[in-house]
């Protein structure tokens, strides 16, 4: 029953704080920023605080944190940033391999939407092995709008081949995204997102919970 159900089904991914732990990394970027300008250099929960809204937004709010403006220049170099496509830090967070084949293998088709790059992002998920399950991978600049405007989600979805889509993502932009969208979402509680950012959305505390409430969606 389940595989009967699933043929027709597809499930969107955000990627930092939700597939990937990719903050301890993202830090180390920052702060080579920040050093470059002569800042001093961000906590780990400071910069997790941080993700979600892209580069630009990301680099804003580091800069603002020390009452400094951005330098001309630092979007594009922390863009470059070599630890953004799979640095030493950067871990898939646990069982998320185990999910995505589970997936594949009742029938989901997979896509990520994400607001980091879509250079970057493809490359972490290629140096994670896992860029091969996934039917599209629509990035922050991968169209002329991002996450939480919905039509960044309707596109990465008809990239994906469409289906009856449901959005995992641990941060508000993904449920305004998915609520904008008109498909269901669930929270991924393991990550960088506050827990209020679930709003009225079902939420997965871990990766072992997030399956059944994928479909029950």
């Amino acid at each position: 029953m389940w595989h009967g159900l699933a043929m027709h089904r597809l499930a969107v991914f955000d990627l930092d704080g939700t597939l990937l732990d990719t903050a301890p990394d993202i830090r180390l970027a920052v702060n080579r920023r920040l050093a470059a300008a002569g800042l001093e250099p961000l906590a780990l929960a400071e910069v997790a605080g941080m993700i979600g809204d892209g580069a630009r937004v990301l680099l804003d709010r580091a800069f603002a944190a020390r009452a400094a403006p951005v330098p001309e220049g630092a979007v594009a170099a922390f863009s470059a940033d070599p630890d953004l496509e799979g640095g030493p830090l950067t871990r898939l967070f646990p069982g998320i391999t185990a999910l995505l084949e589970s997936l594949l293998a009742e029938g989901w088709r997979l896509a990520v939407c994400t607001n980091k790059p879509a250079a970057p992002a493809r490359a972490v998920l290629a140096h994670f092995g896992i860029s091969g399950h996934f039917r599209a991978v629509g990035g922050g600049d991968s169209f002329a709008t991002r996450k939480p405007d919905p039509a960044h989600l309707l596109a990465t979805m008809g990239l994906a081949g469409g289906g009856r889509a449901v959005m995992l993502g641990d941060h508000a932009n993904d449920m305004l995204a998915a609520r904008g969208a008109s498909i269901p979402a669930v929270f991924a509680g393991w990550g960088y997102g506050a827990a209020w950012m679930a709003g009225d959305n079902p939420v997965a505390a871990d990766v072992a919970a997030a399956k059944a409430l994928l479909y029950s969606t």
